[in-house]
């Protein structure tokens, strides 16, 4: 992990990376990459062939430009870094941390590894609980790495909040501030150190060469500003006044010019409070931001002159401010400052005004919306209702007059509706900020307003052709009660005739009986018409009420004659005319045959009587 950072901190200088140390280099490419970046100098020509021998040779040529800077490779061959051989390739990249970033470190007549740890133990002596002796558990609590960063960097850490029986906070926030404010990026693990007992020497060595080589260089830059400083000392003064008329003129020119912009700015804001803000910070402008810029130009004015009469005095050039810095250029800036001061205090307070009517315009919308809202709240699934299937007539014409009454109630809030909408409008027209929330709300009431218009129309639609339906229906029932009603009775005296006992004493008598039922048996046919007439009605009636959908509740309200009860006694009448056919038959049987004894009778009398008279006289 620490060798892979570290060769990434090179790398990345040359806009690469690697992810995995014993892979990432078996091609030679990144490997000769690195060694250019560390040495500053230029590598043979790399293989581009994806062959083992294009990568053997390209690692062989890394290998030799190591070997030339004097460094020993034991037992580290090619053929081991091109097969991924973990152990040889971290073995490769010590070798070269120890020759670029260790070697070349020079402490009081020690150098490489001795001295590195002679620069640690200097610079962290004045620290305590920390006592430098090796690369290992003398760092384990981290406090020797933060020591290092706040004795060049103080500003960077508080080294007195630090605790000695922490140390994975204190290597962290060691690791985390090199890598955000030192560009030493983090090689190591904070639990790994902790845990491990004798943490690895190399790469706590590697870390720490990091820092030597990011501090010696600032070290060496600060050196060189120091010595430019003494050099410059000689005209330190008129400088120093040069320097401050520039700074003040800059200042105050870039304070014109960013207040300038701020009092032009016309944008209105959204709402009343942020332009009551801008109206009190236009008012501490005036009253606590702008007096001591004007201060500040007299003084400008004055230091100037001051200037130019030292330069006269000691024989120097006339002072000429940069290009744009001219005390005529400062009051030309400051002349178009105050022309933009003006008005803009009227503009906040009719801002204000404006905002407030809108403020009262949004309010009202508001309220008359909710207001509609809760109005309307339940009023499509009631018009959704089909209610009127199930009812009767009388139930319709109440559905109705309920219905009516919803349409007076829904024509009342068309002006609220109106008034909503043009409310909306007068906010758009006037630049409300929250138009389209105002919109989208004022859209939907209208949207659901047309909705409720269809609906409330389909539904009186609904419920007049349901009434005229059901009227047609009522009608039908009427009609077949009154026809109903006269043949139920003309069957009931037919089933009394039909089932009537007959005494007869002649043949004459039994024809006529005979001759009757035949007259009445005749009316059949017709008897069936009829009643296949008013069983028609009633299927008209139901045929309707399928047709539309309507749920008849209950019997027809004009009769309790049925349309079963019909047909029961019409098979009853149609099985008793069979049966007093048979009763009159054997009856005119019986008759005939009493008439042929009375004749035989007869016949005999006529013959006995003058036998008898004859006797008797």
């Amino acid at each position: 992990q620490t060798f892979t950072a570290w060769c990434n901190s090179h790398l990345r200088k040359a806009g690469t990376q690697i992810e995995n140390i014993d892979e990432d280099f078996r091609d030679g490419l990144k490997l000769m990459l690195l060694l250019e970046v560390i040495s500053g100098e230029r590598l043979p020509k790399p293989e581009r062939g994806k062959m083992r021998v294009h990568k053997i040779n390209n690692v062989n040529k890394a290998l030799d430009f190591i070997a030339s800077k004097g460094v020993k490779l034991v037992s580290i061959g090619a053929e081991e870094i091109v097969d991924g051989n973990a152990k040889m390739t971290l073995g490769m990249i010590w070798t070269i941390i120890l020759r670029f970033a260790i070697q070349d470190i020079s402490v009081e007549e020690t150098s490489a590894k001795e001295g590195l740890l002679l620069w640690c133990q200097r610079k962290t002596a004045p620290y305590k609980n920390v006592n430098v002796q090796n690369f290992h558990i003398s760092w384990k609590d981290g406090l020797a790495f933060n020591a290092l960063i706040h004795r060049h960097r103080p500003e960077l850490i508080e080294y007195d909040k630090l605790r000695k029986d922490d140390p994975v906070t204190n290597l962290n926030n060691a690791f985390e501030v090199a890598e955000k404010y030192l560009d030493i990026p983090k090689m190591l693990d904070a639990e790994d150190i902790v845990n491990t007992a004798r943490p690895d020497e190399k790469a706590i060595m590697t870390y720490v060469s990091s820092f030597y080589h990011a501090f010696s260089g600032a070290q060496k830059a600060e050196t060189a500003a120091n010595r430019i400083c003494k050099v410059l000392a000689v005209n330190q003064e008129n400088e120093h006044l040069m320097e401050d008329y520039e700074k003040l003129a800059s200042d105050l020119l870039e304070w014109i010019k960013r207040t300038i912009p701020w009092l032009e700015d016309r944008s209105p804001q959204k709402t009343i409070q942020e332009m009551q803000q801008k109206l009190e910070d236009f008012r501490d402008y005036r009253r606590v931001h702008k007096p001591p810029k004007v201060q500040e130009k007299c003084q400008l004015e004055i230091n100037f002159n001051t200037l130019q009469t030292k330069l006269r005095l000691s024989n120097r050039p006339a002072f000429m401010p940069s290009e744009g810095r001219m005390v005529s250029d400062i009051n030309n800036g400051w002349q178009h400052l105050e022309q933009a001061e003006k008005g803009y205090e009227e503009w906040l307070l009719n801002e204000i005004r404006r905002l407030e009517r809108l403020d009262h315009l949004a309010e009202k919308f508001r309220q008359k919306a909710s207001i509609h809202e809760a109005w309307t709240e339940g009023k499509e699934a009631m018009l959704k209702q089909k209610d009127y299937e199930t009812a009767t007539l009388s139930d319709i014409k109440a559905l109705i007059r309920k219905h009516e009454a919803f349409e007076s109630d829904l024509a009342a809030h068309q002006d609220r509706v109106e008034q909503i909408a043009a409310i909306a409008q007068e906010l758009n027209e006037l630049d409300y900020y929250d138009s389209p929330s105002v919109n989208a709300r004022c859209q939907k009431i209208c949207d659901q307003w047309d909705v409720l218009g269809s609906l409330t129309h389909s539904r009186r639609e609904a419920l007049e052709k349901t009434e005229k339906q059901l009227e047609t229906i009522d009608e039908l029932h009427l009609e077949y009660a009154k026809r109903a009603a006269p043949f139920n009775n003309w069957m009931e005296s037919a089933m009394e005739d039909l089932q009537d006992m007959f005494i007869v004493h002649t043949i004459e008598e039994i024809e006529g009986l005979i001759a009757a039922h035949d007259q009445f048996k005749s009316t059949l046919p017709d008897a069936d018409k009829e009643r296949d007439a008013i069983l028609g009605i009633q299927r008209e009636a139901q045929r309707i009420a399928d047709f539309n959908s309507i749920k008849l509740s209950g019997n027809n309200p004009y009769t309790s004659v049925t349309p079963q009860i019909i047909n029961s006694k019409w098979e009853r009448v149609q099985q008793l005319v069979p049966k007093r056919d048979h009763a009159l038959l054997d009856e005119q049987s019986k008759q005939q045959s009493n008439e042929h004894l009375r004749r035989q009778f007869a016949s005999q009398a006529n013959i006995v009587g003058p036998w008898i008279q004859t006797k008797m006289e």
